[in-house]
């Protein structure tokens, strides 16, 4: 037995639960490992001084029952010293010499409980909210039977009996027609789910309730439909409302529209409200058309509207926020003269604020001063159209300058670092290198974000793209201080692309990677496939973006280079159009004041 001592400790210590054995003066003759690390190195000395840091024995110790009865028993304790919950076994052993100890398992299970606890309080929870919720809430079949409904659902339909309630048909006895009953089940069953789902039910002494449903489909775990779930909100007191005041609104309305004089209204920045027919007629502008999408300045003049709003405000026109009679005088496009009277008012709130203003015109013809707006407005949208035709076109030429130009700046580095400084011939590069540089950013700003021509798309290798203008910039980033780390999957297919377009987009990370890092830093290039598509990710360590501007990085004319010269926020746009015409993305995250990290999706060419 002695000889077996030493394997049955290894095998005590390869449990995961505490474990001890203690004599009958309570003093600890064994720890495994696991207890040791709960409660500390114990032995020789007292278990309640291990375990409680107490000059007593535990309140849960069953000495007596162990020792004097020799039983084993089984039950939970909560040590406040290490704030866990244990199973504990407390049982007899014997030893060769006749004693008795007490083994101890102490089994932690504090998750157990304490996800119980949850899960108990969660399902208390969730009950509660289905018996008090204001809503009805149900379940029911497929075949159209409520299983379970709260008590908000049967008192909405003016039920009693829960069981009655459930043995009802749903299609026969609570939807108007067994048509709407199909009509909803198609509907989720195709989407698998409804938001705001409006239907009409029968409430059990025969009136209409007019309700919101909102439901998902029950599937079991083959995924077929059980039947469906929801919440239903009842619309009936809404409905009435919204039908009365509808009402009012319509006699109103029929007053308004009915008027020999013209009637508007507008907001306190002239923005038109409300438009009557008599007002289409003498203006000849349909109501669609200035509703909430022209203001009153474009109807007479900025100088008509503020000649009347200064003389609503002055009181001998009327008294305050009023104006009796204004003559307006309007010409048609027949040349005819329509004379006119306007009045108008200005409405205050409570706190004698302007809120808005109405007026009404008296008139027979359109007015000519309306049309002449609508006719230089027409003129200005073909001159618009002319302008972005032009730009359309300087972008294009600028575009295919800008590659071209590039290849001969790098060019001209190269060949920088192949002649000594003190070389005449070496100045002679220098100004040529800086009115290519000048010339370069000249092109940038002609650059357009309307989509130049389709270039000629073969399969490219991106990899070969990426080694090309590394050679080019190699000298570059050298001189910035820009360490370049490269991590480009080995055969990583064909492209189908502009080689031409490619290499433009690459060129402008990498001066914007640049103009990020001014006291230099990393910048890595990978590449990766997965699922077919081509992974080119683009990380710098430069000064990052802002979390305001993140989503108008891609916007044309959006920059945040101070400096005119350095840009005018057509580049990433250019290149997102780009990539975007080729069936790929570009999505960029940054950390202000770390990094950035733009990454390209491209599809692989097929084989």
């Amino acid at each position: 037995m002695a000889a077996n001592t030493p394997r049955l400790l290894n095998v005590l210590d390869a449990f995961e639960d505490g474990i001890y054995i203690i004599n009958s003066d309570y003093t600890v003759e064994y720890m495994n490992k696991h207890m040791k690390k709960l409660f500390g190195y114990g032995v020789g000395k007292k278990c309640h001084e291990v375990l409680i840091q107490s000059d007593k024995p535990c309140e849960w110790c069953k000495y007596d029952e162990v020792f004097i009865h020799s039983e084993t028993h089984h039950h939970e304790v909560h040590i406040e010293s290490v704030d866990k919950i244990f199973a504990l076994s407390e049982l007899p052993i014997t030893n060769q010499d006749g004693t008795i100890s007490k083994l101890s398992i102490y089994r932690d299970i504090t998750h157990t409980v304490r996800q119980e606890e949850k899960l108990k309080s969660s399902q208390e929870s969730y009950q509660r909210l289905f018996t008090h919720v204001g809503c009805g809430v149900f379940i029911s079949s497929k075949q159209g039977r409520f299983l379970d409904v709260n008590p908000t659902l049967l008192k909405m339909l003016g039920y009693q009996d829960k069981e009655e309630f459930l043995s009802l048909d749903l299609a026969r006895d609570v939807y108007l027609s067994p048509e709407d009953r199909r009509e909803y089940t198609q509907i989720i069953e195709k989407k698998g789910k409804v938001v705001d789902y409006e239907l009409k039910w029968r409430r059990r002494d025969g009136h209409i309730l007019y309700i919101l449903l909102t439901s998902i489909v029950r599937y079991d775990t083959n995924g077929d439909i059980l039947g469906y779930e929801g919440i239903v909100v009842d619309q009936t007191r809404r409905k009435k409302q919204e039908n009365a005041i509808k009402e009012a609104h319509d006699f109103l309305d029929q007053i308004i529209s009915c008027s020999p004089n013209a009637i508007m209204a507008m907001d306190m920045k002239g923005v038109i409200k409300l438009w009557n027919q008599s007002a289409e007629n003498i203006f000849g502008v349909k109501s669609a058309q200035v509703i909430e999408k022209m203001s009153i300045q474009q109807i007479f003049s900025n100088k008509v509207a503020k000649t009347v709003m200064e003389m609503m405000r002055d009181e001998k026109f009327g008294g305050k926020g009023k104006l009796n009679i204004y003559p307006l005088h309007f010409k048609r496009d027949d040349g005819e003269l329509v004379e006119g009277n306007l009045s108008a008012s200005i409405l205050y709130d409570e706190k004698g604020n302007e809120l808005a203003s109405v007026a009404l015109f008296a008139d027979l013809k359109e007015l000519l001063q309306t049309e002449r707006e609508l006719s230089a407005a027409r003129q200005h949208l073909l001159q618009s159209e002319k302008l972005a035709a032009m730009g359309r076109l300087t972008s294009q030429i600028a575009h295919e300058l800008n590659n071209p130009l590039f290849g001969i700046m790098n060019t001209l580095e190269l060949m920088k670092t192949e002649i000594s400084p003190q070389n005449k011939r070496r100045r002679l590069l220098d100004m040529s290198l800086s009115e290519i540089e000048r010339l370069a950013e000249m092109l940038k700003k002609m650059l357009s974000f309307s989509k130049p021509d389709q270039d000629k798309r073969l399969k490219i290798d991106i990899n070969i793209v990426i080694d090309e203008l590394m050679l080019l910039y190699e000298k570059r980033f050298r001189e910035n201080s820009i360490k370049i780390e490269l991590d480009l999957v080995e055969k990583p297919g064909a492209v189908f692309a502009s080689k031409d377009q490619l290499r433009q987009v690459f060129i402008n990370m990498f001066s914007n990677a640049m103009y990020a890092m001014p006291d230099g830093g990393n910048l890595k290039v990978s590449t990766k496939v997965v699922s077919d598509k081509l992974y080119i990710t683009i990380k710098d360590t430069g000064t990052g973006i802002k979390p305001e501007h993140m989503k108008k990085i891609f916007d044309s004319f959006f920059t945040t280079k101070k400096e005119s010269v350095q840009g005018v926020g057509l580049g990433l746009s250019v290149c997102y159009g780009f990539i975007k015409d080729h069936d790929g993305d570009i999505i960029v995250d940054s950390e202000e004041g770390q990094w950035t990290r733009f990454t390209i999706t491209l599809p692989l060419a097929g084989k």
